[in-house]
């Protein structure tokens, strides 16, 4: 008979991690079956791997747990101990070891998870060796953690020092002209991170910058609000902060700091598609400066708004349209070669960075960019976000397919059908008309449609939007 928390193991393994409650679907024998089985699955006996972890309460414990199952397979841990997801992505790729984070990103504090890694920060999905560990750690469930001869070893290294200086040979920010921003960790890791990246606090040189923290304090239980930035009453701290000290600008990190995002000098929002066009245009022009022969290809997932792959091929690089998908995301950045990849999530990939996402670097960009002109950042972004976007809209539905299929019935003579991630159709328009398209996307692990709609203008978004959440609601 099965043991039950292996049963529990197979619904908490997602796409692209594993993310469960604490001490119910989550436990500490868990995580030291994945460990195991992680260690096994990179073929880690006799070499070295990396784990890190965020501010959680459980996170230090769960990181010792899967340490004990790695070790016990004979791979030898290296404990990042407190950093974010991206300081896991420069181990990982710095010292080409496979790398565990153990994080639940944005997602209240009774939840946990772990994000894996080959070595290089290659991701790993349940097609590219997540169903692989779930399996092997559910087999030691059962049947105990079987040890090898030689078991690993154990040791601890703080890399924040390390990760901060070789983000800041990516980005020259002391020459920009001097500038007040807010920055809102949301008592995640970016309270850690920020002051190591943009400031003295690994002793770094001084950079033209004022920081106001808000929220620097790490604390797993999230007390001020949770830390998920895409969510907007999440912001609003932010922006009235940025109003009242007269800021040029806010960011907002998520919980494990991974990703990033904008706010401007008035407050407002600045949309994640127009900090990927910013950061693809800054990118495009360094990796022709470096190579001026060689073909440039940038990738954008398909919600990401038209002015994206516009932007990218105005500036003479090939726009690659993915999936919408972490792993997914890295894999196709490996695979062709781009200097860089983003979502409409706020997730952004550097070639630089071992093609992994990284938040913290996109701000860089953006204060780079802003930095070295005398404008306000609203008129710095308002090129970048010429059309109108719904924001992903989800509806909890009793059957996703049948759902979908009345969206597409009443849809598909309308525009052009395209099935890459979900349902993407775009309308078929005369000259002179307002061009829309949308997205019909179902989630991975949950009865919920995801609706991304873009138009010309905010009337045709408003109706293409209203007519397909009735029918995605009927």
């Amino acid at each position: 008979m099965q043991n039950s928390q292996a049963q529990t193991l197979a619904t908490i393994v997602k796409t692209y991690d594993v993310r469960g409650v604490v001490g119910e679907t989550l436990t500490e024998q868990m995580v030291e079956a994945l460990g195991a089985g992680f260690a096994d699955e990179v073929n880690a006996a006799g070499e070295s791997l990396v784990i890190g972890h965020d501010m959680r309460d459980s996170s230090p414990v769960f990181a010792k747990a899967f340490a004990r199952g790695a070790n016990a397979r004979g791979a030898n841990v290296i404990n990042l101990g407190l950093c974010s997801t991206d300081e896991t992505y420069f181990a990982s790729g710095a010292w080409s070891m496979p790398a565990a984070m153990f994080t639940a990103s944005h997602n209240p504090s009774a939840y946990n998870g772990i994000k894996f890694s080959r070595a290089g920060a290659a991701g790993i999905s349940l097609d590219t060796g997540l169903a692989s560990i779930r399996d092997r750690a559910m087999s030691y469930l059962d049947h105990g953690i079987e040890n090898v001869a030689q078991p690993g070893t154990y040791s601890e290294r703080d890399v924040l020092a390390d990760y901060a200086g070789y983000l800041r040979t990516l980005v020259d920010l002391s020459t920009i002209r001097p500038i007040r921003i807010v920055v809102d960790a949301g008592n995640g890791m970016g309270g850690m991170t920020v002051p190591a990246v943009l400031s003295t606090a690994v002793g770094l040189p001084a950079l033209p910058i004022e920081i106001i923290p808000l929220y620097f304090e790490l604390d797993g239980t999230f007390p001020n609000h949770e830390a998920n930035p895409l969510e907007p009453a999440n912001l609003v701290d932010l922006q009235r902060a940025v109003l009242e000290h007269k800021a040029d600008l806010g960011l907002a990190f998520d919980g494990d700091a991974d990703r990033c995002f904008v706010v401007d000098e008035r407050g407002e929002a600045v949309t994640p598609s127009a900090v990927a066009a910013i950061v693809a245009v800054r990118e495009i022009a360094r990796a022709r400066a470096a190579h001026p022969d060689q073909p440039i290809t940038v990738l954008h997932n398909l919600i990401t708004s038209n002015i994206v792959p516009e932007t990218i091929e105005a500036h003479g690089a090939r726009a690659v349209r993915t999936r919408v998908g972490h792993s997914l995301i890295k894999d196709q950045m490996a695979s062709t070669g781009a200097v860089f990849g983003g979502e409409h999530s706020a997730h952004y990939y550097f070639k630089d960075f071992w093609g992994a996402d990284n938040g913290m670097l996109a701000a860089m960009h953006v204060l780079a960019e802003f930095g070295a002109q005398p404008e306000p950042l609203s008129a710095l972004t308002h090129k970048y976000s010429p059309y109108a976007l719904s924001g992903e809209i989800n509806s909890t539905v009793a059957d996703v397919a049948a759902a979908t299929t009345r969206v597409r019935d009443a849809f598909e003579t309308r525009g052009t059908v395209d099935t890459l991630d979900g349902l993407t159709i775009t309308g078929r328009t005369e000259p002179g008309e307002a061009f829309w398209w949308f997205s019909v996307r179902p989630s991975n692990t949950e009865p919920l449609l995801r609706l991304n709609v873009e138009a010309a203008d905010q009337d045709t978004m408003s109706r293409i939007r209203d007519e397909v959440l009735t029918l995605i609601r009927a």
